[in-house]
């Protein structure tokens, strides 16, 4: 019997969700979850969360693991809420420290706020196996993007965080703290030295000019087209790479989304008047 694998999108920030399910045990992992968060009220809410929840409850699941495959900087992740409303671990690369280490003074997020990755249940090692019923995933470390992107791999099936696009868009950025074309490049081949027939899993998909529908999923075999790479040494993809990055505005979503993944879902504390609030650093250009 073959993992269930049911996608979800969230067409405000073009994130791809997935459920992962035992069809034996109907033990499951959630993959890269979604908060809604609308920036210019600082409303927050659970419509997209609400989605997998109903799914979970409609197929009988339990949740095992919730999983992210990075400190995405595109959308705040769902895991604290959907721990607190189904269980289960949150999991993530055990380099995301590094993460922690640079973004915390950028948000002067106090000497309480730990970097060693402890908000997170489990920081997966690169090879560490783990369960979610009697399936077996095996965690495959795949920075470049990040430090701490992770690759899940279960069933003949890869779950690729932002390290691939879909072969008709691209790779990832590198220029985060952090982030290294070298690195990725490198990740990239990893991922490509998986069997042809591997089902790559995205946690985005963006529209081109010869495409009508959003996308979930490709292959190996596909992603060897993949346009950043066909053709490409590694000195050519990290110069493209490096070029690229350099007119790349940032995400609309990256300062908010930062703060709350780096806690792993969790909301900064509440300050003196009980209120919550997510900071916004200024860069100064005022002539």
């Amino acid at each position: 019997m073959t993992a269930e694998i049911t996608p979800f999108f969230d067409p405000a920030t073009f994130t791809w969700s997935y459920v992962v399910a035992d069809p034996a045990t109907r033990a499951c992992a959630i993959i890269d979850s979604v908060l809604d968060f609308d920036p210019a009220s600082g409303k927050l809410s659970s419509t997209s969360a609400e989605r997998l929840m109903q799914f979970i409850k409609d197929q009988g699941l339990t949740v095992d693991w919730l999983l992210e495959t990075h400190v995405h900087a595109d959308h705040l992740t769902a895991s604290h809420y959907l721990q607190e409303k189904l269980g289960g671990r949150i999991g993530i690369g055990n380099q995301v420290g590094q993460v922690q280490s640079a973004f915390g003074p950028v948000f002067n997020a106090g000497a309480d706020f730990r970097t060693d990755g402890s908000q997170f249940d489990s920081l997966f090692a690169d090879g560490e196996e783990f369960s979610v019923g009697e399936l077996q995933f095996r965690v495959m470390h795949t920075p470049g993007h990040t430090p701490a992107c992770a690759t899940y791999l279960v069933d003949g099936n890869a779950f690729v965080g932002d390290t691939l696009f879909m072969p008709d868009y691209g790779t990832a950025r590198t220029d985060f703290p952090g982030g290294d074309a070298g690195i990725l490049y490198d990740s990239i081949q990893k991922i490509l030295s998986l069997p042809d027939d591997t089902v790559l899993y995205m946690c985005h998909d963006y529209l081109t000019g010869d495409r009508k529908d959003y996308l979930c999923k490709t292959s190996v075999a596909e992603e060897k087209h993949n346009i950043h790479l066909h053709g490409n040494d590694k000195a050519a993809f990290v110069h493209q790479r490096q070029c690229k990055d350099k007119g790349l505005a940032a995400p609309r979503l990256l300062l908010p989304s930062i703060q709350v993944n780096m806690r792993a879902g969790e909301l900064p504390a509440a300050e003196n008047n009980d209120k919550r609030y997510l900071r916004i650093p200024l860069r100064m250009a005022l002539s």
